[in-house]
């Protein structure tokens, strides 16, 4: 994501080699879902991107997890007020 740390909003990217369902789930430090940003879509091969404004929530670290397909990665960002 970029810009980490972000203060509210940040740019989630990422690239698919083949095409299929995504789910982008935003995480809470304590493993709680705070927002799907992306939800049982289709894309296709490519890049891709996705707005995440945290302007509701506190400052903290938070979690991004990316499924496609049976693919799942996870990463780290963190919120600055």
């Amino acid at each position: 994501n970029y810009p980490n740390p972000f203060n509210p909003i940040s740019i989630i990217r990422f690239g698919i080699v083949k095409a299929g369902t995504v789910n982008l789930i935003i995480y809470d430090i304590r493993g709680r879902e705070v927002k799907r940003l992306i939800s049982n879509e289709f894309k296709s091969a490519g890049t891709h991107s996705a707005v995440f404004d945290g302007a509701s929530l506190s400052s903290g670290i938070y979690f991004y997890q990316l499924e496609i397909n049976n693919f799942r990665q996870s990463r780290k960002m963190v919120l600055l007020k």
